[in-house]
């Protein structure tokens, strides 16, 4: 059984999340709101949202997405699966004759009623502006567009397009940066200029969505005046081969300190390591091992995806990598239900003094079993996996007494 032991000095009140513009902590660890209060990221991977679904649809989607728990819708503008040639549901293109200089305002104009009934529901939306495929030549039937000229344009028009939404800006697409980093650049820049008229970063918040098993701190460094948040795309393999405590560990090491996410773990029902005969589906359990992972290891927020919700898979519809099932079927499954007793947990006691801390427990072991801790003003929590025993190094926490409470998530 998963568990999670918490020991506790104090408590505090969970903070009920809103639309107010959203910047780094004065610690550089987190994300809060202009007036400093914590946002969690809770994410959720709808990467075909303005492509497939037609109204009707986005509000059932979103309706159970905010009953959920979620903050974060996180979608694409010029989606993966032929965005440049496959309209969405009501006809309509983002670009006329694929020309990043051209974009349609019908097809925006959809794109920004989503995002409304998002932002009415108390979620932000995590928008790519479009899918890396179409500006990095990485796979055999990725089709660049895009150069450092048309990318600002682009970024403008988006920046004034979706000034005053609650946007969180995500550049990338699981593809590398390297030999397009300017082209990136540029479309950050635009999207700045869009929204406030000159060159100010902090008008915005960006990610950066990397190819799989890699972060952004690979491609751009730390001192990028652009990314307000180290990203990682962790993937879809085992415990073992992906190790996520390690790479969020590496980039906490980082300095200046900057928030970080993992905006792409093991999704819910998908073949792990993409050899589903081998390693069978991932489950619930799954996605609750990394999420307590990266949060206890010095992540800002979470990501969740399913396996057939990304591609909002439905009959009718080519299947990629074998989904189980269709999007309204999956869309309630365990995994989905249970991320936000994280958000919950987090929130439970005192957020901008928490850091990772492996000095709290005398064996962290490995694999799956891996145990990682994590503590704050007041408190600690140490999470076991599998459910193995730990030893707490009772000298690493301050004060005279302990609490402790198990917690099963």
């Amino acid at each position: 059984m998963t568990r999670i032991v918490l020991l506790l000095g104090l408590s505090a009140l969970a903070w009920a999340a809103e639309l107010p513009k959203l910047r780094p902590s004065g610690s550089g660890r987190f994300l809060v709101t202009a007036s400093g209060q914590p946002f969690f990221y809770l994410g959720d991977t709808a990467w075909e949202l303005f492509h497939r679904l037609t109204r009707e649809e986005v509000r059932e989607y979103l309706d159970i997405r905010n009953r959920q728990g979620f903050t974060v819708i996180q979608a694409v503008g010029i989606a993966e699966f032929d965005g440049l040639t496959e309209p969405n549901r009501y006809g309509e293109l983002p670009l006329a004759d694929r020309n990043p200089l051209r974009p349609v305002d019908r097809y925006w104009d959809y794109v920004a009623w989503v995002i409304d009934e998002a932002n009415q529901r108390g979620m932000y939306v995590g928008l790519l502006p479009t899918w890396a495929r179409y500006v990095v030549k990485q796979n055999k039937d990725d089709e660049p567009i895009f150069t450092v000229e048309s990318a600002q344009k682009y970024g403008e028009y988006l920046g004034r397009r979706f000034r005053n939404k609650g946007v969180i800006w995500i550049l990338g697409g699981d593809r590398t940066a390297e030999g397009v980093e300017d082209i990136w650049r540029a479309m950050a820049k635009g999207i700045v200029l869009g929204l406030s008229g000159r060159e100010d970063y902090s008008a915005a918040v960006f990610l950066f969505h990397p190819r799989g098993g890699t972060s952004s701190s690979k491609y751009f460094p730390i001192t990028e005046p652009w990314l307000t948040v180290q990203t990682h795309q962790t993937g879809h393999g085992t415990a073992e081969m992906v190790q996520p405590w390690a790479k969020i560990a590496a980039d906490y090491e980082r300095t200046p300190p900057k928030p970080i996410i993992d905006a792409e773990p093991l999704y819910e029902d998908h073949p792990i390591a993409f050899r589903s005969k081998q390693y069978g589906y991932s489950f619930d359990a799954h996605v609750r091992q990394r999420i307590y992972w990266d949060l206890f290891s010095g992540a800002c927020g979470v990501t969740y995806g399913n396996h057939a919700m990304w591609q909002f898979f439905a009959p009718g519809r080519k299947p990629v990598n074998g989904p189980l099932m269709d999007w309204r079927e999956a869309i309630e499954r365990p995994g989905a239900r249970q991320v936000h007793y994280a958000k919950m947990l987090i929130e439970s006691r005192p957020v901008l003094s928490r850091v990772p801390d492996q000095t709290l427990i005398t064996d962290e072991l490995t694999g799956a079993d891996h145990i990682s801790a994590t503590r704050g003003d007041g408190y600690a929590f140490i999470y076991t996996a599998q459910g193995r025993a730990f030893t707490v190094n009772a000298d690493n926490i301050p004060g005279q007494r302990l609490r402790c409470w198990w917690f099963n998530p």
